[in-house]
């Protein structure tokens, strides 16, 4: 299949997503509170820190596990992060297992703290961080992933990195400049559809790398308007529902 016939078959799958013509379509992410406003900081935090969570588990349990954290008054300080940063270990602990938002209580519990801090010590507030970034998602990659990478653990790496990048924007309320950098991120129903779509082969498949997927993404959509990352949802409920749209 040729370029211009697959940028066409992506069109028209954003594009059945859009309509809900995909089949169940409801992102983990939404089980969020729904910040007006006025809560600009608390939506990133929200959007964030659960995200560096978010290894070899259940999104939907997990995003489910954040809203009844985040619901609770007595649990919900932890998404500041001057109060978690100040916490004592045992509390901060109580208070993300109370609900199961973590679920390796001495891990993730020093995953959470850690980027509490870093935000804190640095910035103040995650607004802050994308304010000195300019919104730029290239100048934010390189605080997370180069310049404070270890104060960012699990979130800086490549693959949740720029979900978490995606998320932010459509989610967080954050327009971000570049956006066209967003490497997609090819986990088990992202490189199905690739597939099905034909961006890779069934061989290719078994044998890249994530970041072999992501570039063939990469070089296919240069040029042609649509951001590698905006595919991640389609391609994610086409694969998910069974492939029950049809091209």
């Amino acid at each position: 299949m040729n370029r211009d016939k697959i940028i066409n078959n992506c069109r028209i799958l954003l594009r059945a997503y859009q309509k809900g013509e995909l089949g169940q379509t409801r992102m983990p992410e939404d089980s969020n509170p729904g910040f007006d406003d006025g809560q600009a900081e608390e939506r990133l935090a929200y959007f964030t820190l659960p995200m560096a969570l978010n290894y070899q588990r259940d999104s939907y349990r997990l995003w489910q596990s954040a809203l009844m954290t985040y619901n609770d008054k007595a649990a919900r300080d932890v998404f500041s992060v001057g109060s978690a940063r100040g916490m004592s270990d045992d509390e901060l602990k109580n208070k993300l297992l109370k609900h199961g938002l973590a679920v390796q209580p001495n891990r993730h519990t020093d995953i959470w703290r850690r980027i509490s801090a870093t935000i804190f010590e640095n910035w103040k507030t995650f607004k802050n961080l994308f304010v000195s970034s300019e919104h730029d998602f290239l100048k934010i990659k390189d605080v997370v992933q180069a310049r404070f990478k270890k104060g960012f653990p699990y979130l800086s790496g490549p693959k949740i990195f720029n979900y978490w990048s995606f998320v932010i924007g459509d989610y967080g309320g954050v327009s971000l400049k570049n956006k066209e950098f967003i490497e997609i991120a090819p986990d088990t129903h992202v490189i199905k559809g690739s597939v099905a779509l034909g961006v890779i082969s069934e061989q290719e498949a078994k044998r890249f790398s994530r970041e072999q997927v992501s570039k063939k993404w990469r070089e296919l959509l240069e040029g042609s308007g649509i951001a590698p990352i905006d595919m991640h949802p389609p391609l994610w409920f086409w694969s998910r529902n069974g492939f029950i749209f049809k091209l």
